[in-house]
């Protein structure tokens, strides 16, 4: 059977790096977006350039219909998915919490928790359908262990609930074979900070890293495909840290 991967959020950094490096690896890549077509189809483009299999598919995940059209579109394309990473996540505003409203908060944990739990329950769905014993791999952050004061506790309390839920999920469906894992990347220079509103953030947080310096979205993708493949086949219900000693 096919390697097929559904990266959400897949256009744009992190997720980006993850479909790039998955591809080399030999996934056929769905490259999901919620409004940026040109940067997912640039990436689809690199992908079928050296020789690979991809497509770009628009959805939301935080809205389940989106979720469901998501999978069903990447298996009319390219077959039944095998892996899922769920990379789609937005930090909102970063401030101090007394200034983030609830609108705001609201949209971070619809996005990042609930919109996560959908996928993971589409992809549960589809390997018990098709007989997989699929992986997954979920997007946490180091916030979720520093806790981020003073710039998005919001953001860091969604991560923490993801890294809760891949523990208790990846011991629950264990049994019937399927992985359940999560990276949590340290500073990466992405645009997502500059959307927070804060652009100057990582120049000023890199002294305080052990390594000196923010990780490279690549850095990132790399331990995410590792853990994809049957090299990490005794790893589940875990959080592995990327985070340059921090």
């Amino acid at each position: 059977m096919s390697k097929v991967l559904i990266v959400t959020g897949g256009g744009r950094g992190i997720g980006a790096a993850i479909a790039l490096a998955a591809a080399r690896d030999g996934y056929a890549v769905a490259v999901n977006y919620a409004r940026d077509a040109h940067a997912a189809g640039e990436v689809v483009q690199t992908i079928r350039a050296a020789g690979g299999q991809a497509v770009a598919i628009q959805a939301d995940v935080g809205e389940p219909a989106d979720v469901a059209r998501l999978f069903a579109d990447t298996e009319r394309a390219l077959g039944p998915v095998t892996a899922l990473v769920n990379n789609a996540g937005i930090t909102g505003r970063i401030t101090r919490f007394m200034e983030a409203d609830h609108a705001m908060i609201a949209d971070v944990f619809r996005i990042n928790v609930l919109g996560l739990m959908e996928c993971c329950r589409a992809a549960l769905a589809s390997f018990q359908r098709h007989g997989i014993a699929g992986v997954i791999v979920n997007i946490s952050s180091t916030a979720a262990a520093s806790g981020s004061a003073g710039d998005y506790v919001h953001y860091a309390a969604s991560k923490a609930a993801v890294e809760a839920f891949t523990l208790g999920l990846g011991r629950e469906v264990a049994p019937q074979g399927i992985r359940v894992l999560c990276v949590a990347p340290g500073m990466t220079e992405t645009e997502i900070h500059e959307r927070g509103g804060d652009g100057g953030r990582l120049q000023r947080a890199a002294p305080s890293i052990p390594m000196r310096r923010v990780a490279q979205p690549e850095e990132i993708a790399a331990p995410v495909v590792w853990l994809l493949s049957p090299a990490a086949s005794y790893m589940t219900a875990t959080t592995v840290t990327v985070g340059g000693g921090k």
